[in-house]
C-alpha cells in the first residue's frame, strides 16, 4: 500500500482513483498528474515502484496544494471569517448553513438533531 503525504492510497484500485483519496485531489487533477509524469492512469497502484511514488510526491508537494497545507489554509480563512465578525463568519461560529440554504426545513446536517419543545396540552372547553 503507496504512502502518500501521511495517507495510504489503496493498492487495488487504479491509479487515477488511488490518487483521489488525498484531499484536495480529484480524478481531473489526478489524471493531470498521471499525464505530466508519464504514468498510464489505469494501472494499478501495486504496481507503481518507489521511484515513482517519489516523483508523485515531489510533484504534488512542488505544485498543488493537497492534504496539510489546504486543510490548514481552509482553517485558516474560516477563523479569519470569523474574527472579523463576518455574515460567513457568524454562521460558521453558530453551526448554521453557510451558502444561503434555508434553515425552517433542512438544515439538519448543520444544526444536528431536531431538539424537540414541548407543545401547549389543549385546555378542556367546559360550556
Amino acid at each position: 500500500m503507496p504512502r502518500l503525504m501521511g495517507v495510504d492510497i489503496p493498492n487495488d484500485k487504479q491509479i487515477q482513483y488511488s490518487l483521489t483519496y488525498l484531499y484536495g485531489l480529484g480524478l481531473f487533477r489526478a489524471r493531470e498528474v498521471c499525464q505530466k509524469l508519464g504514468i498510464d492512469p489505469t494501472t494499478p497502484a501495486s504496481e507503481i515502484n518507489d521511484e515513482e511514488v517519489g516523483q508523485i510526491a515531489a510533484l504534488l508537494e512542488r505544485d498543488y496544494l493537497v492534504e496539510g497545507p489546504l486543510r490548514r489554509q481552509v482553517t485558516q480563512n474560516i477563523s479569519r471569517l470569523r474574527e472579523v465578525k463576518s455574515y460567513r463568519g457568524i454562521r460558521h461560529r453558530v453551526g448554521l448553513p453557510v451558502r444561503g440554504q434555508r434553515t425552517k426545513t433542512n438544515a439538519r446536517t448543520r444544526k444536528g438533531p431536531r431538539k424537540t419543545v414541548a407543545g401547549k396540552k389543549g385546555v378542556k372547553d367546559l360550556r
